[in-house]
């Protein structure tokens, strides 16, 4: 049924002021460190409240791993605005010999059985989610466990999906809304799954170790520092490498359908591949109204929106990521929606293949990745990709060309990337000692804005501090 998502069809059927328009929402785990750039090994500050309850302020696995997680809004404007104002309250909110570690690769660790597992209280689901991360360290390991990054959720508006099943279904009786819109969501996630490797170049950032994290992503680096660390100059992204944290076997579901999906899935699990769904590590995520019971919940109610899981955090801005990316990703979904695609049938273990390389080495020149069987080179498929989203974009009147422009630069010009510009930076100042000069200098623009702007009276934001700061007083 996807051939009826096509770019004729989205333009005949929506404007561009609809297409504009979603719900984004943005997750941000981030680890906090003392003033040596070593892991803060002290529980969740007291300022946030219960880790349970806070909506906004949370951990992930660990207790020194922060979580910020923001509301679903109708523009990228203002959920970036709230995950920048949230990132500077939590920042400027920490102790001040304590910082949060701009970078998705964790800091100088302790040993393995030092790092504190997220504790909560009381019964319940506070049992279950420390069981839960107590088995996830078993088998992954604890170290790789503070792998950090930011999440991207996103879905289109209901009205605008209703508007495309009652131009485009003609027999409604046999093609109901559920299935019409987790279609809609499942082309953009087999897509993106094939284009992945794109969004690793344009926005990578994890280019270095401390000797303290795992061998098997230090042996990947090319360089070392000579202050206790490695990097490496020919990728963008370790975090989505081979030595990223993934699941321990390649888990290829299949995305056909929501039932096909979810029928995979809970064979993982009856065959001790996962201990639950949550645990299948992809790219981009199937998200359901009730995540406690997801693989139910997707079946009954569908797809309610995507988790792309990629974004690496940026350590050049002060909360970890740049909106120019995020308008760009917009439009990547509106791409991905309307790209044609492939009936190469072994996509999902050439789109791995293609993610890994691009992470360890895409800034090779001669860097050649797999398209449908076939070999390309990764700069003449990007620089493909880049025109038919300016055509898509332009058929559609988006006003997004001078983002497209931006990324082609950095297609040309590795020299342009983030990560690029993080190994010429740690290769002078060294790895732990530049991210903690650029962690101590986004505290202080945080705490710059908290308190001499009167951020926390801005209209936008007042209402929302109490709930974020519920520990003050306690």
């Amino acid at each position: 049924m996807d051939e009826i998502f096509n770019l004729s069809q989205i333009k005949e059927n929506l404007s561009s002021e609809e297409l504009k328009k979603g719900s984004f929402g943005i997750e941000w785990e981030c680890l906090r460190v003392n003033e040596n750039g070593e892991l803060s090994l002290s529980p969740h500050p007291e300022i946030f409240g219960n880790k349970l309850t806070n909506p906004y302020i949370t951990t992930d696995f660990s207790e020194s791993q922060i979580e910020i997680i923001t509301p679903a809004f109708d523009t990228i404007d203002e959920a970036f605005s709230f995950f920048s104002f949230m990132a500077d309250l939590v920042n400027s909110s920490l102790l001040d010999d304590e910082y949060l570690w701009f970078q998705s690769l964790p800091c100088i660790l302790p040993e393995s059985s030092k790092i504190p597992i997220a504790k909560y209280k009381g019964r319940g689901l506070g049992e279950e989610s420390m069981e839960y991360r107590r088995g996830l360290a078993k088998k992954y390991g604890l170290k790789k466990q503070l792998i950090s990054g930011i999440h991207f959720n996103f879905s289109f508006k209901e009205d605008l999906i209703q508007k495309l099943y009652a131009n485009l279904i003609e027999d409604k009786g046999n093609v109901s809304y559920k299935e019409f819109k987790d279609n809609l969501y499942l082309k953009i996630s087999r897509n993106y799954i094939r284009y992945v490797w794109l969004i690793i170049y344009l926005t990578g950032c994890s280019v270095a170790v401390h000797d303290s994290f795992t061998l098997e992503c230090r042996k990947l680096m090319n360089h070392r520092d000579d202050r206790g660390s490695v990097y490496s100059d020919r990728g963008p992204s370790f975090r989505n490498a081979s030595c990223g944290y993934k699941n321990l076997e390649h888990l290829y579901p299949s995305y056909n359908s929501i039932k096909e999906f979810t029928r995979d899935i809970q064979s993982f699990i009856d065959e001790g591949h996962l201990s639950q769904a949550k645990e299948l590590y992809t790219q981009i995520r199937l998200k359901p109204k009730d995540p406690s019971n997801l693989l139910e919940s997707l079946n009954d109610d569908g797809i309610k929106y995507l988790e792309i899981r990629t974004l690496d955090i940026n350590p050049f801005y002060k909360c970890g990521l740049i909106k120019n990316d995020m308008n760009f990703l917009h439009l990547f979904m509106i791409y991905l929606l309307a790209k044609e695609e492939s009936d190469y049938e072994k996509w999902q273990e050439e789109a791995l293949y293609n993610e890994e390389k691009t992470a360890e080495y895409g800034y090779d020149a001669k860097l050649m990745l797999i398209k449908d069987g076939q070999n390309i080179s990764l700069k003449d498929w990007a620089l493909d990709i880049l025109d038919e989203m300016d055509m898509v974009a332009k058929t559609l009147c988006l006003e997004n060309q001078s983002v497209i422009e931006l990324m082609r630069l950095k297609i040309i010009n590795p020299y342009l990337t983030y990560g690029k510009r993080l190994s010429r930076l740690i290769e002078k100042e060294g790895f732990i000692e530049s991210q903690m000069r650029l962690s101590r200098n986004n505290k202080l623009r945080s705490k710059y804005l908290v308190e001499e702007t009167d951020l926390l009276n801005d209209e936008r934001f007042r209402d929302y501090v109490p709930i974020a700061l519920q520990g003050v007083g306690k």
